[in-house]
């Protein structure tokens, strides 16, 4: 997965990263990011393309990483939400 995301770090205008989330109240999303750096060995900062801003993701949060080409995607990109929190 790191090497995903590093990959996607080193080629921002080509490439950006769909994967599956579960935030901090358990609701789990799909997402399309564009990383910007690792902040620690386990969270990153991410453009993320649904919310249109920077957010810190944790790698123990994110499933199904896929790289994707950047041009694809326009944002705002739609946000899918997978299970609402419990």
């Amino acid at each position: 997965m790191k090497n995903l995301i590093s990959k996607a770090m080193q080629d921002p205008d080509n490439l950006v990263i769909e994967l599956q989330y579960t935030d901090r109240k358990k609701q789990q999303t799909r997402r399309v990011v564009s990383p910007i750096r690792f902040v620690s060995a386990d969270r990153f900062m991410a453009l993320c393309l649904c919310r249109e801003e920077p957010r810190v993701f944790s790698l123990r949060d994110c499933r199904d990483v896929t790289l994707k080409p950047a041009w694809d995607y326009l944002m705002p990109v739609e946000m899918e939400v997978i299970s609402p929190a419990a």
